[in-house]
């Protein structure tokens, strides 16, 4: 089982991480397979696989199944480096899962499993923050599920933002370089964040509701042991509300694809999670009470229990 870490020298906050992390050892080339597009570098160290290419980052679908189709090499995660936006300009270093919202890549009603890996190194990745003093200039964060690549395997986004001063920051680039680093073990310690192969906490938080950064979740998942799947922000569940939608809390009445994106991440989360209790943590304060009782009913019928915040730890 390999790795794929995948950058793109488009992006000054995808490229510069990807050169911090090639310099340092035992990282060699290694030839890209034919059937992988022409330009993309290839690059091995240990268990890993680096990957660089010059589209847009959400523009490479499938590296996953193409690397395995090419190399015969079973891919465990995938994990890109990106830049990030926002409307705030803050600089932050983010993680986030993906899928659902094109045109940023993706497709609509589809999400790839959550690399578990995303609880534990949100935490790690903060700790590395504090020790290179990018804390408190730097937020560090999570961010709801959105855009693609495509990929079936576990993934995640690590990110700089959040304008093109912050993005070429070395600084930033080396910490979430060395996350990765030490993240995966390639430096002899242990790896971070291997799914049942740590504890015997098996509970894992699948986020719904809030806004993009969702606080009320994070509050959660920066307390040690805790896992995390999807998380879906308000706008990711769009739901109508005819005059009947409020009797009963009877989910057919209440239009909107928020069902489908509740379901696929579900059925995500549990894929990256075997063996695990999904519980879902709602953001009460960002539903009407209408939608509350929906969304709750819908997660009742897919038999998923809503969490308190102690039950996640």
């Amino acid at each position: 089982m390999v790795t794929i870490v995948v950058a793109t020298t488009s992006d000054p906050a995808s490229i510069n991480p990807a050169y911090a992390l090639l310099a340092m050892p035992g990282w060699l080339p290694v030839p890209a397979p034919s059937l992988l597009q022409q330009g993309i570098k290839s690059f091995a160290n240990k268990n890993v696989r680096f990957l660089q290419h010059d589209k847009g980052i959400v523009e490479e679908d499938d590296l996953d199944r193409r690397w395995e189709e090419a190399t015969g090499e079973a891919v465990d995660e995938v994990i890109f480096f990106s830049k990030h936006t926002a409307v705030s300009n803050r600089p932050a270093l983010t993680v986030h899962p993906i899928g659902d919202v094109p045109p940023q890549g993706g497709r609509p009603g589809w999400a790839a499993p959550p690399d578990p890996r995303i609880g534990p190194w949100l935490r790690l990745l903060k700790k590395l923050a504090q020790s290179h003093n990018l804390v408190p200039e730097f937020e560090i964060t999570l961010e709801g599920t959105h855009h693609g690549p495509i990929t079936i395997k576990p993934t995640m986004f690590l990110e700089i933002g959040s304008t093109d001063e912050y993005w070429k920051r070395q600084d930033a680039a080396k910490v979430i370089a060395l996350l990765v680093w030490e993240g995966l073990g390639l430096g002899g310690g242990a790896a971070v964040g291997n799914w049942g192969r740590e504890d015997e906490r098996n509970k894992v938080l699948l986020g719904i509701g809030g806004g993009h950064y969702a606080p009320r979740h994070m509050d959660i998942v920066m307390k040690e042991g805790v896992w995390v799947g999807h998380l879906l922000s308000g706008y990711s569940l769009p739901m109508e509300d005819p005059s009947q939608s409020k009797e009963n809390g009877n989910t057919d009445c209440i239009g909107g694809t928020w069902r489908q994106s509740i379901k696929v991440a579900i059925e995500a989360t549990k894929s990256a999670f075997p063996g695990g209790d999904v519980l879902a943590h709602l953001d009460h304060k960002s539903f009407k009470g209408w939608q509350k009782n929906a969304i709750t009913a819908y997660l009742g019928e897919l038999s998923i229990k809503i969490g308190k915040p102690n039950d996640f730890i």
